[in-house]
């Protein structure tokens, strides 16, 4: 039976990887016919084939700027698992808390982050520190807003038998609250995911002589359209990759939740 269900994940994520595979080819086809068809000057947009000849050329430069970037992504995004998981239990179980600190939160996520930057460049310099500040800033909301659902989600009449049957308040969180609130952290997790690679560019943007971002602005002004599209699909595939490990491990964790078992159906249908 476990291996039935094995060859069924492992054909669903084949199957998964393929028609992403399918889909970008069937994009970029279409980028490069109309790109070629209309004689479209490559500053302003070019085909697929040179963006990627571009590409192939700088590509140890590109990497090593890569390499800047998905640390302070990953930096970030640890930073805000680590607070915003803590926070979310204190909102979820204590009201008073949540009236005095909740406020507080949203807005700071309602401040927006691209005027908060040259704040972290006075406070903290240039360096590491600015951009992984910044992607915390915008990674933790969406992860505490998802857990504080999560954990105010779970059955009472689940939580009164518990208590009733003389199960602790560490057990009961460690067996019911917690693992009934997976689906929806993991649910912040991956909208977090997206977000970093945006916070980590943003931050590169306003203070920064490496990294993804700093490219972006050192090609735009050389006017290589074509290493900007390079630069973009690099950043894509590191934000997708991100992206996918959270989904990897939500799959491994809670192979229970309706969202891990819609793979295998897909896997069957076909």
């Amino acid at each position: 039976m476990a291996q039935v269900a094995k060859h069924d994940f492992v054909r669903a994520l084949l199957m998964r990887l393929g028609l992403a595979v399918i889909s970008a080819a069937i994009v970029f086809g279409v980028w490069e016919l109309i790109a070629r068809a209309l004689k479209i000057p490559s500053y302003l947009l070019p085909a697929p084939s040179l963006v990627f000849a571009e590409l192939a050329q700088r590509l140890p430069r590109v990497l090593e700027h890569a390499t800047v970037t998905t640390t302070s992504m990953l930096l970030g995004y640890a930073l805000g698992i680590a607070v915003a998981l803590p926070l979310a239990m204190a909102l979820a179980y204590s009201r008073l808390f949540e009236a005095a600190v909740y406020p507080s939160v949203v807005f700071l996520q309602i401040l927006p982050k691209i005027a908060i930057a040259p704040l972290f460049i006075i406070w903290f310099g240039f360096g590491m520190l600015p951009k992984v500040l910044l992607v915390f800033l915008l990674t933790f909301f969406p992860i505490v807003v998802s857990a504080v659902a999560g954990f105010k989600s779970c059955d009472p009449d689940i939580i009164e038998l518990a208590r009733a049957t003389g199960t602790s308040r560490l057990r009961l969180f460690l067996k019911i609250r917690f693992p009934s609130a997976l689906p929806e952290i993991f649910t912040g997790l991956k909208v977090a995911a997206a977000l970093a690679s945006t916070a980590a560019v943003v931050a590169e943007f306003v203070s920064s002589d490496a990294g993804l971002g700093y490219l972006l602005l050192t090609f735009n002004g050389e006017l290589l359209t074509s290493m900007v599209f390079g630069t973009i699909i690099i950043l894509g595939v590191i934000g997708l990759a991100l992206y996918y490990l959270v989904e990897g491990l939500e799959r491994l964790i809670i192979p229970w939740h309706v969202a891990a078992r819609g793979e295998q159906t897909l896997g069957k249908l076909f």
